[in-house]
């Protein structure tokens, strides 16, 4: 359904206003669960009497994400973004409100199931198909933007999570995430715009409109799904994308717990993965914009490379000084991630049907969504640590940049399918 233009020619570029929506949306889903979690995980343990690995068990359910992800990509690209949006945003919210019911190991793991069911439809999908529609040209700097939104959720939402607990409660603190993300549900549902004739129409009243930029441009470019795979790039993109994104399961929701068993206080500790995430606002806006440059596949590159040195750092024994430089490096790569996994689906493969690739290409993030957790979780209770998984996943990360730099750029036209053309008695009548 089209909605109505806003009036008045002085008003502000409406995709700024979608842009900040997406930027709420993926912010505030991502700081809500990954960034807080280790805020939840001493009072979870301690009312409960669980152990780290049946705690941390529930973050493998990020794999209910991988097999929603072809059905949200698959409906943003046929009904539309926003009431996949909207929808997505009102899963996560269901699975934030219900978790202050839990009495059983079950019930945890069910609402957490349901709160990533949301997050396929609330993320990356629409904030990149979003920003490739509203800006073309420079998508790269404003998906930079957009996603540091993830780095805005983990300064502000693991903060507020141990204010709410040490002065409400862990129950409600998630009743308050819940109302938040049910706020913002109504809020996508009114702002986000996609259909291609208004976009234009907005490019004209501004000036960003010339003829050969345009909405319906990009949302033509690329190639199908099913061309996709046909092609060795895409499966060298999805293993650097799984090899990559252990980084999220595998080391982030680890690392307040390994800084305190590292010898930070816990102050000091959650200030550690603050600095994380203010380190990454920085980190995505640049890696943004060189990937406009030097290519996204080159900047993801270098981002995983980042990461894997700065997780190196932090395992150094005894050495605080080391560990904090660490902390800034792995911020500085992990950062940009965010933004170029986006941006390396839609370069490699175009706008065309960019939600049913990347649903396709998160199946596969199964692994790194469950295996990341499972990893970590059986490493700390065995040997006392997490040094062990993050030197697994260091070795991920290098397989991933070595893939990255295999997957040599598509040409388009010569990769899609084929369509029909006109019998000689057409063209000759």
């Amino acid at each position: 359904m089209r909605l109505p233009r806003l009036a008045g020619p002085n008003r502000i570029y409406h995709g700024y206003l979608v842009a900040f929506v997406a930027f709420l949306s993926t912010g505030l889903s991502v700081g809500m669960t990954q960034y807080a979690f280790g805020e939840f995980a001493t009072p979870l343990r301690d009312e409960f009497g669980w152990t780290n690995a049946q705690l941390y068990r529930s973050l493998t359910l990020s794999l209910v994400s991988g097999l929603v992800a072809p059905l949200a990509g698959r409906l943003i690209d046929r009904i539309g973004i926003r009431p996949v949006m909207f929808g997505s945003l009102l899963l996560i919210a269901t699975g934030f409100a219900l978790r202050p019911l839990i009495s059983e190991l079950w019930h945890w793991y069910l609402f957490s199931a349901i709160v990533y069911a949301g997050f396929p439809g609330a993320t990356i999908m629409p904030a990149g198909k979003l920003v490739g529609l509203w800006f073309p040209v420079t998508r790269g700097r404003v998906m930079g933007a957009v996603t540091a939104g993830n780095n805005f959720g983990g300064l502000t939402m693991a903060p507020l999570a141990a204010v709410l607990i040490a002065f409400i409660s862990w129950q409600g603190a998630y009743i308050t995430f819940a109302i938040t993300m049910a706020v913002l549900a109504v809020v996508a549902w009114l702002i986000v715009r996609e259909d291609i004739e208004s976009v234009d129409a907005e490019m004209r009243r501004v000036g960003r409109f010339d003829g050969n930029v345009t909405a319906r441009a990009a949302a033509r470019a690329g190639i199908t799904m099913r061309a996709a795979m046909r092609t060795p790039q895409f499966w060298l993109i999805t293993l650097a994308l799984v090899c990559a994104t252990f980084t999220y399961q595998g080391v982030l929701t680890q690392l307040r717990q390994h800084f305190e068993e590292s010898g930070l206080a816990p102050a000091v500790a959650t200030a550690g993965l603050s600095v994380i995430a203010g380190m990454g606002i920085g980190s995505k806006l640049a890696f943004g914009r060189a990937s406009e440059s030097i290519t996204a596949r080159y900047s993801m590159a270098i981002s995983v490379g980042l990461q894997a040195i700065g997780v190196s750092l932090m395992i150094v024994p005894g050495n605080a000084a080391v560990m904090w430089l660490g902390i800034i490096v792995f911020g500085l790569g992990f950062g940009g991630l965010g933004a170029l996994i986006v941006l390396v689906v839609q370069e490699a493969f175009g706008l065309r049907e960019f939600g049913s690739i990347i649903g396709a290409i998160q199946v596969a993030q199964i692994a790194s969504q469950a295996g990341g957790p499972e990893l970590a979780g059986r490493t700390r209770d065995a040997t006392g640590s997490f040094d062990l998984a993050f030197m697994v996943v260091i070795a991920l990360f290098l397989m991933g940049i070595a893939a990255l730099l295999l997957a040599r750029p598509l040409k388009w036209e010569q990769t899609e399918e084929p369509r029909p053309q006109p019998s000689p008695a057409k063209l000759s009548s």
